[in-house]
């Protein structure tokens, strides 16, 4: 049973979105999107979920969006983009994400106002926006995208809560960032280098056996992080080998393990780091 916090929350967010006759949903597939399009799904009459796809985009998360959406049962599409036609994203500066986020909202609007959506929702929670947050100020730039899980203050665990008891197997899927958060901000994004961390990350997640990871590139320096109650499934001689084996063949130089572990905002570790060429 949801707290009585969190069910007075989720009551006047029904009320709102089920004020609209249809909308579009951003659906990365993740549990924010996904309980989302699940509510909008009960409360409204035509619902479409729209998953951007880019370099930058981890093939696991097309998968997942593809999976999540036939368990919801909602009409779902995909829109490319190409976030490297985007200089600030390809220098890599610390607005990164606001240009790409303001690439892909444009998008989606422009896409709603063809089709005849009232409104496009997005999901971020009301966590998120918690310190400096480049991707969000996209958000409240563009006036046909909403928030609903901020508008009425639902944090990520409540998401969770709320995903759970509506009996959904995402509700504690780990979160799943773009690539190019796994570069450093200063260090030039191209297609390869994504490519090559997109396929490092889906072979570490084989050979480890963990449920989540990250690959940061260091400049061709991998290092790895998995949860720290994982680590004990790392610190194997025979998978390590194994892991180390194949990131070199994938071009890294080096391979290095984070013992501090992943949690989420881990790549500010990485923010004052630079490598000669």
């Amino acid at each position: 049973m949801l707290k009585p916090e969190t069910a007075e929350k989720l009551e006047k967010l029904k009320k709102f979105v089920g004020s609209f006759k249809n909308a579009m949903i951003a659906f990365s597939g993740g549990v924010d999107s996904a309980t989302l399009t699940a509510i909008c799904k009960q409360e409204i009459e035509d619902v479409l979920a729209v998953t951007i796809k880019t370099k930058a985009t981890p093939s696991r998360e097309i998968e997942k969006a593809k999976r999540i959406a036939q368990e919801l049962g909602v009409s779902h599409e995909f829109l490319e983009l190409d976030v490297l036609k985007i200089k600030e994203f390809v220098e890599n500066s610390n607005e990164r994400c606001y240009y790409c986020k303001k690439m892909m909202l444009k998008a989606l609007v422009s896409v709603a106002e063809n089709r005849g959506f009232e409104v496009v929702f997005e999901g971020t929670n009301a966590s998120d926006i918690m310190g400096d947050r480049p991707g969000f100020r996209a958000v409240l730039e563009e006036k046909k995208v909403t928030s609903p899980w901020i508008k009425f203050g639902v944090e990520k665990e409540e998401i969770r809560e709320i995903a759970r008891e509506m009996g959904f197997s995402f509700h504690d899927l780990p979160s799943l960032a773009c690539l190019a958060t796994r570069i450093p901000y200063g260090l030039r994004i191209s297609p390869e280098i994504l490519e090559r961390i997109d396929k490092a990350e889906n072979e570490s997640l084989e050979i480890l056996g963990v449920k989540n990871v990250r690959v940061r590139d260091l400049n061709g320096i991998a290092v790895i992080e998995v949860e720290q109650k994982e680590l004990n499934k790392v610190l194997d001689s025979q998978r390590l080998f194994e892991l180390r084996k194949c990131l070199h063949e994938l071009g890294f130089r080096s391979v290095l393990l984070n013992l501090d572990g992943y949690g989420e905002g881990s790549a500010k570790n990485y923010s004052a780091f630079k490598l000669s060429e």
